[in-house]
Order: structure tokens, then sequence, then C-alpha cells
């Protein structure tokens, strides 16, 4: 069966998930250190004024290496978008988000990331048994495996994805239609994103 393990969040500020192996760890700081440490990564490189509500996560990868600051750009001051640090498919991978903004960081080579294209992400689901890390938009689903994106779905709403469960190689939900201005069910294959 699926984990459904969605994370906890620490006394209601960001979610930490490690459900997946991980070979890092990783600590969310309440703000941007004082003195910044030799390496600093900011996610995504081009933004502008990232550091106003930015996510500032202290990353140790390697033993004897040292640890790196994830300064990642802030989506929306919203509690519907997320906010927190996931374990990825790939034990070298963390996924950071930061109101709704989700960055894949490869903690052995921090220069290296992929920033999620929903803006927002409104939730972030692990699907264990099938080694995945679901990113829910409005209109569909991302699926990100080990290492790189595995699928994404077709649209399954005009504004909203519901998922109601995921087990047995299948992701359930329901997206509102405009045309019918009614929640119609889905089903998806885990393996491949395609309805079924």
């Amino acid at each position: 069966m699926d984990s459904e393990l969605q994370g906890e969040a620490v006394n209601g500020g960001p979610i930490i998930d490690l459900s997946f192996p991980h070979q890092w760890q990783a600590e969310i700081l309440p703000a941007r250190p004082l003195i910044l440490p030799p390496r600093h990564f900011v996610y995504p490189r081009e933004a502008e004024e990232v550091e106003r509500g930015a996510l500032e996560v202290l990353v140790r990868s390697r033993e004897g290496e040292q640890p790196f600051l994830a300064t990642c750009a802030l989506g929306f001051r919203d509690a519907a978008a997320p906010t927190g640090i996931w374990a990825c498919p790939a034990a070298e991978e963390v996924c950071a988000v930061s109101g709704g903004y989700a960055y894949i960081l490869d903690t052995t080579a921090p220069e290296r990331f992929t920033m999620i294209p929903y803006r927002p992400v409104l939730e972030v689901r692990v699907a264990m048994e099938a080694g995945l890390l679901l990113f829910v938009g409005h209109h569909a689903v991302l699926a990100w495996g080990a290492g790189s994106m595995a699928w994404e779905s077709e649209k399954l709403s005009d504004e909203g994805v519901t998922v109601a469960s995921i087990e047995g190689g299948l992701l359930r939900g329901t997206g509102w239609s405009l045309r019918t201005d009614e929640e119609t069910p889905f089903t998806l294959d885990l393996r491949t994103g395609l309805r079924v």
C-alpha cells in the first residue's frame, strides 16, 4: 500500500516529511543567518528580493563537507500554499517548498536544481510504493521520481484538484469542471500518470 504521509507541520510551522530514505540532514532556520556560510545558493537564481519571506534551509549533505544554505524564494503568503521540506525518491535530493514554490535540490551539487512549474503547488504527497513525490496544482498532478520528472497528468480540473486516496498503484481524486459546475472523479495510474 502506498504511503499517504503528508508530513506534519511542527507547531503550526513548516511541514517536514522524511518518508523516503535520504543522505542529508536539513534544518529550517527561523531567519537568514547574519553571517552567511561560504556555500550559499539562491533558488531560483534570477529571483528579485528573494530574501523577503524566503525559506532558509541549512543542508548537510556528506560528513566532512561544509553545509550549504539554501535560500528558496517565497511563492505566496497563503496558508493554502505549503512550506516545508520533503525527502525525495533519490536519496541525495531534497525538496524545499516555500509558499507553494517547489524546488528539488541536488545536495551533492547544490547549483543543480529543478523548480516545479506549478505556481503554486497546493499539496505535496508521498507515494512511497510507487517511488514518487507528487505535486498537486490547480489543474493537474506532477510526479517526481528518482532524479527526474516521472510524468505529468492531463488537465484534471478547471480550478482545484483534490486527492482522495493513493493505494494499489492508483491515485484517486476529483476535479471541478467549469462546463458542468460539478466535481468530476478521476483515477490515475501511478506508473504512467494516465487516466484508467
